[in-house]
């Protein structure tokens, strides 16, 4: 019997991979340098890793191929079908910017340019009645067109086809009848709902990327079927779940942002086992920080993301907010003289100038060099940092143009990272209507334990949860996932004219759908699982908010109720007498997956000694500091700050006046003095 898991986190620098005995629950890991094609770091990861593919019951995946093809424009010529007189939308987006006092900044062009974008006759009203049947013999043309051109894949998005798909269908039909094989996708399947910019922009970012993923997924398969893997491969998406490669064709465009999504989950799994349903994720590497929260054990979902901005992609996500905020992010002066760090990084070359490869700019490993919070050799001895020039850095560009001493400019640096990463986690918590004091911080990556504590301290956060190998978290993740898509439908009623019948039915439509797509993949009927909600607004808003809906409906005031609740949370303000629509109705369906049991070991009396004592800065105070070897520390270990924990893959800092405790997961639980 197969009884290992295996998953795999593509990063741009580094392929992580976590290994699972599904008997023990024991892990594994190996990590390998990214690859221009990321197949081949991902089988020589496996194979470094020495895991026998034949006995592999589940492999999972979260690769960056579909975001790092958006931002690096290496598509497929994609064509685009439009209704007569809507060729522009996707050009004419919002009319909005990124920066509104930036006059000269131009958004991005369009995924699909002017001259691919054709149009035929076809108009549909808005309640969904054919005014204007599809013109077939325009249609036929355009197919021609595109065949002459080359097209790989051709999007089709006309006006109002939210509410009746029809013209659309026939659309996708002739395109596959003159070009066959093409990569088709129409709006109304991909993303039935109002607003035609938004609707638009998520069926082109789905069409340019089918070809991209369908030829990636088909050829990771067939190099792991060769090494003995026989099972389903599984493709983490943005919404939290895996998604199989029968899926990926119709529905491309979920696998953008499918690295940033793990983390998330995993963040949220280690602080549930620990006893935190309230929890908010730091995932610091070495050019950014990735932030998400749970909230009793469900991560926060947001439609409003993109790969570029003015190209929404409006599948449901995990919300993650990133900053630059990494090992890497330069330390810099504004023009008022003012000390800033990142989002500016030197990247993984030439690096921080420890690295020795040319650098002269202090960055964040810099500093914490130089304040003795990191050590001079990582991952195991294949990497060694010049602490002398660290301190030439930190010296000549921060302390000199401060007038400060060499540790005083090291911990300016750091702080002013760590009031960014706050910063950041204030933005998805308090802004959102949550008290970050009521959530633990779970801080991975392989800098995030590093600063955890000190963000903590910041925010009056209770405890930061530390997990036993933060520097591949992302890839753990993989291995937390359920298959799971999501499905949707507009539903444009006033709360007082509808019936808990008519919702009841919607929601009934889209679960035939859900089921019927989980089978297709292989999920046991008695393995589904089928999460309702219901986005309403004020009668008058133009925005909306998702509130969860029973199975069944028997009660469109207690619907109601809850949304006055969840507006008040979410914006603290509530109006009980105002009149109430219904937007949208959603369903998340789940194909259940098997969870392994991470190993629990048995506390012990052991007091392990530190490996050495070194002189570590806190609050501009040298203290000597016992540095520990992560793989000593026993379960039910205490010990107080200032300590070092060192592993392979991250450091964890301990400052003074916190304690911490291993637990039977191995996790190191930092409490904080008074938060």
């Amino acid at each position: 019997m197969a009884s290992t898991r295996v998953a795999v986190d593509v990063g741009g620098t580094f392929t992580d991979i976590c290994i699972m005995d599904e008997e023990t629950g024991e892990l594994r890991i190996e990590k390998t340098s990214s690859t221009a094609d990321p197949i081949v770091g991902v089988i020589s990861g496996v194979e470094r890793a020495g895991v026998d593919l034949s006995q592999v019951s589940m492999f999972s995946h979260g690769t960056t191929v579909a975001t790092n093809a958006l931002i690096t424009r290496r598509l497929p010529r994609t064509g685009m079908v439009c209704t007569e007189g809507f060729r522009d939308v996707i050009e004419i987006r919002r009319a909005n910017k990124q920066d509104l006092w930036d006059t000269y900044k131009d958004v991005a062009p369009p995924y699909v340019p002017r001259r691919d974008r054709l149009t035929v006759p076809e108009r549909i009203d808005a309640s969904g009645k054919v005014i204007t049947p599809l013109d077939k013999d325009a249609a036929r043309d355009a197919a021609r067109i595109f065949k002459r051109r080359g097209v790989k894949a051709v999007s089709v998005c006309f006006m109002n086809a939210f509410v009746n798909g029809e013209n659309e269908k026939q659309m996708r039909d002739i395109l596959l009848e003159e070009i066959p094989g093409i990569a088709v996708s129409i709006s109304s399947e991909v993303m039935p709902e109002i607003f035609e910019h938004e609707r638009f922009s998520t069926t082109v970012a789905n069409a340019v990327l089918s070809p991209v993923v369908v030829d990636y997924t088909t050829r990771l398969g067939d190099s792991l079927a060769k090494k003995g893997y026989s099972r389903d491969l599984l493709l983490l998406h943005t919404g939290g779940g895996v998604m199989t490669p029968k899926s990926v064709k119709d529905f491309a465009a979920r696998l953008a942002g499918s690295g940033i999504a793990a983390g998330a989950i995993a963040s949220r799994h280690i602080a549930t086992l620990c006893g935190y349903p309230n929890s908010i994720g730091l995932d610091m590497g070495g050019t950014s920080t990735d932030v998400s929260l749970a909230y009793e054990g469900v991560s926060r979902v947001t439609k409003d993301w993109y790969i570029e901005f003015g190209y929404p992609i409006r599948f449901p996500s995990i919300e993650v907010l990133t900053i630059g905020a990494g090992g890497g992010s330069l330390a810099w002066f504004d023009e008022a003289g003012s000390l800033r760090n990142g989002p500016q990084s030197a990247g993984s070359n030439p690096g921080p100038a420890c690295y020795g490869n040319g650098n002269k700019t202090p960055t964040n490993t810099d500093a914490n060099v130089v304040l003795g919070r990191l050590g001079t050799s990582l991952a195991g001895g294949e990497l060694i940092l010049k602490a002398d020039l660290s301190t030439e850095a930190v010296q000549t560009g921060a302390a000199d143009r401060l007038g400060v001493s060499l540790h005083e400019a090291a911990e300016a640096i750091v702080k002013v990272a760590n009031a960014n990463m706050a910063d950041a986690v204030r933005l998805i918590s308090i802004s959102r209507g949550y008290d970050p004091r009521d959530f633990a911080l779970v801080a991975f990556g392989g800098a995030g334990a590093l600063h955890g504590a000190a963000v903590a301290q910041e925010l009056s956060i209770p405890v930061v949860i530390v997990p036993p190998n933060p520097g591949v978290t992302s890839a753990l993740g993989c291995l937390l996932v359920d298959i799971q898509h999501d499905f949707s439908d507009s539903f444009m009623v006033d709360s007082a004219s509808t019936t808990p019948e008519a919702i009841e039915a919607g929601f009934q439509r889209l679960e035939k759908e859900a089921v019927a797509r989980l089978v297709h993949e292989g999920v046991a009927p008695e393995d589904i699982t089928i999460g309702r909600s219901a986005e309403m607004m004020y009668q008058g808003q133009w925005r909306s908010l998702a509130v969860s809906a029973p199975s069944p409906v028997t009660d469109v005031a207690a619907l109601t109720a809850r949304f006055h609740v969840e507006h008040e949370r979410e914006y603290s303000f509530r109006r009980d007498d105002a009149p109430i629509s219904f937007f949208r109705l959603g369903l998340k369906a789940t194909g259940l997956v098997p969870k392994a049991k991470l190993k629990e070991h048995k506390p012990e009396s052991r007091k392990p000694e530190p490996k050495l004592f070194r002189t570590v800065w806190f609050d501009e105070k040298p203290h000597e500091t016992p540095v520990y070897e992560r793989d000593d520390l026993p379960s039910g270990f205490t010990f107080k700050g200032p300590a070092i924990v060192e592993q392979f893959d991250s450091t964890t800092v301990v400052p003074p006046g916190t304690s911490a405790t291993v637990d039977k997961l191995l996790n190191i639980l930092i409490h904080i003095k008074g938060a």
